[in-house]
């Protein structure tokens, strides 16, 4: 993780507020309908599209009803009613899905789509056609009449992404799964997490925020069928203390002695085979093409000078001009040798590459350009690295740095605008990403990071899909994002299930206090008493959050800005569960009456009731 220690700065732009969304069925003839991202090309035709009750999903292959039993969930989640999926002739008013191998012209991804008696979506392959129904989704969102037309619409770059650092905060999967289905629904393709995965291997590592197999097992499935790939990331050598915080055999050692417990020792053969044993343990979950070994920040506040094992390493290995970054080199190509036996592509960020190694990184790793060294994006792209933009300017921090999407926008951002380079060409860019890290842990909760992500979601959608400034200003860019709202299935997660009041907290007939309940601005709750506010607060601090299970809630004086005094309420049978809004641990009661923070799977969260 890099964000929380660069000096780098600026100010968090005021979000806009998104304008009158204008419907798709308003448009003129020459117009084409509105959508996020923007149709490229419209060719108006005679007619209308009108969707009815007798509307029929037509699909004849297995690829085209797999797309469109999707597109029938979706519509349902839409309130569009129960739209069958039928083989054979379409009528008046049906969806007809087809996957025709033959239009090699629209790529794998791009997509035909006719408005007139019937609508009809194409594709060459089974992806083009499903991202054509999201384009469907998105204009019956604003009416059931569409004007009769044409448009061609492909993809601009092959990578279109999200990254999300759940590496030490917990992220819950609700939240991870709304995501998912934003970014379908936007022609997003790629989410990289970088987060721990309960290991059975290394219990040792097990501390919290990690997430169960079979968590990430449903995420995945969600991904698979909304053709968004989730790719993993364990980063190393640096910032590997989530992983051998209690593993100081591992640890890199300075020339004083002390440990590094982020730091993994690459000299150690042991370091490769623990770091080798968790790639084999994510694989069970994680069916990527590709593996993220994150590669970046690995002397950060420090330097090779104090661990003389490391050159030492280098030219035992690479010969006397070996020096120490050839071994930091010599770590990546291992890694990349091991996940490519996988059938995995390497993929690391770009600050480590800095030209002081003599021992090239292997040929086919991605570079993610997020910081501006000495080693440009030019010199990486001639160097033959697919290279994507991941940068700096596309962050969104917990209670830091935030995009600055609206002066993006204005100033017609695409992904040849790199971090010190804008480059002539998008030869050799596959893409670029939106970032999204939690350095004050504590900063912002979820709710408040989700209202800050989505109008740079879309804004990086349109950057990287077609015409990064389709509209005159970034109000009218924005009033897209009103018009076609949140994806069919996203969950409002700022609800909250009971009335605010006074209640009396209990549990198996035994009260624990009466609190004034009042709900946040962000979606959660205040629990008050006399003496204070419920809060999580002690134990060992991980990015400025108490992270460490077991810890006590106390009650602090209140404070409105302090987000570990918040609360999500889940209701369950027989009542509620209390989850800190900031830790993600549930209040459970002690057998001596304390209330005390655990994850789920630690130890059953206790059943609340609110009388």
């Amino acid at each position: 993780m890099r964000a929380c220690r660069q000096i780098l700065g600026a100010a968090t732009a005021a979000l806009l507020l998104f304008a009158a969304p204008i419907p798709a069925s308003a448009a003129t003839a020459a117009q084409p309908p509105v959508t996020v991202p923007a149709l490229t090309n419209w060719t108006p035709e005679a007619g209308s599209y009108t969707y009815a009750a007798t509307t029929r999903l037509i699909a004849d292959t297995p690829a085209e009803q797999r797309v469109a039993t999707v597109l029938a969930d979706d519509l349902r989640d839409a309130g569009h009613g129960t739209v069958p999926v039928v083989t054979g002739t379409a009528h008046p008013g049906d969806v007809v899905i087809d996957v025709d191998p033959a239009r090699t012209a629209l790529g794998a991804e791009g997509y035909e789509l006719r408005s007139g008696d019937t609508l009809a979506v194409t594709g060459a392959t089974e992806t083009g056609a499903f991202y054509g129904t999201r384009t469907i989704l998105q204009l019956l969102a604003q009416g059931d009449q569409l004007p009769g037309g044409r448009t061609v619409d492909t993809p601009r770059y092959p990578e279109r992404g999200v990254g999300v650092c759940a590496c030490y905060i917990h992220i819950t999967l609700p939240w991870l799964e709304n995501l998912v289905r934003e970014m379908s629904y936007h022609k997003l393709n790629q989410l990289l997490l970088e987060l721990k995965v309960k290991s059975d291997a290394h219990p040792e590592a097990n501390t919290w925020g990690y997430y169960t197999k079979d968590e990430i097992r449903r995420l995945v499935a969600l991904g698979e069928r909304y053709h968004v790939e989730i790719v993993p990331e364990i980063n190393s050598p640096g910032h590997m203390d989530p992983w051998i915080e209690n593993r100081p055999d591992l640890q890199l050692t300075d020339s004083g002695g002390a440990k590094q417990p982020s730091r993994l020792d690459v000299t150690q053969q042991a370091a490769f085979t623990y770091y080798a044993s968790l790639i084999d343990e994510y694989a069970e979950v994680f069916p990527s093409r590709a593996w993220h070994m994150g590669a970046d920040e690995y002397m950060l506040g420090s330097d090779f000078a104090r661990y003389p094992q490391i050159l030492s390493y280098a030219r035992q290995k690479y010969g006397a001009n070996a020096t120490p970054q050839d071994a930091f080199v010599d770590f990546v190509n291992r890694v990349q040798a091991y996940a490519a036996a996988k059938g995995k592509r390497l993929r690391i960020w770009n600050d480590g590459l800095t030209g002081a190694n003599t021992v090239p990184v292997a040929p086919g790793t991605t570079v993610e350009h997020w910081l501006n060294v000495a080693v440009k994006p030019s010199q990486l792209i001639a160097q033959g690295y697919p290279l994507m933009n991941a940068a700096y300017a596309l962050y969104l921090i917990r209670g830091g740095f935030h995009s600055d999407t609206a002066g993006l926008y204005d100033q017609s951002w695409d992904p040849r605008s790199f971090e010190g380079e804008k480059v002539a060409s998008s030869t050799g860019i596959v893409g670029a990403k939106i970032s999204l890290w939690p350095d004050n842990g504590r900063g912002e909760t979820e709710n408040e990071v989700a209202d800050r992500l989505w109008p740079a979601l879309r804004h990086i959608a349109q950057a990287t899909w077609g015409d990064p400034h389709p509209d005159a200003t970034y109000a009218q860019f924005t009033a897209r994002g009103t018009a076609v709202g949140h994806a069919p299935g996203w969950r409002d997660l700022t609800r909250v299930p009971v009335a605010n009041g006074r209640y009396t907290l209990g549990s198996a007939g035994r009260p624990y206090g009466t609190y004034d309940l009042a709900r946040t601005a962000d979606g959660y709750v205040t629990l008050r008493a006399s003496d204070g506010c419920l809060d999580i607060r002690g134990g060992k601090l991980t990015l400025n959050t108490p992270l460490q299970p077991g810890v006590v809630a106390t009650r602090a004086a209140c404070d409105a800005t302090s987000t570990v005094q918040r609360w999500e309420i889940q209701p369950v049978p027989g009542g509620f569960l209390l989850v800190n809004a900031i830790t993600r641990m549930a209040m459970s009661a002690t057998s001596d009456g304390r209330l005390a923070q655990y994850p789920p799977d630690q130890r059953p969260p206790t059943v609340w009731q609110l009388s």
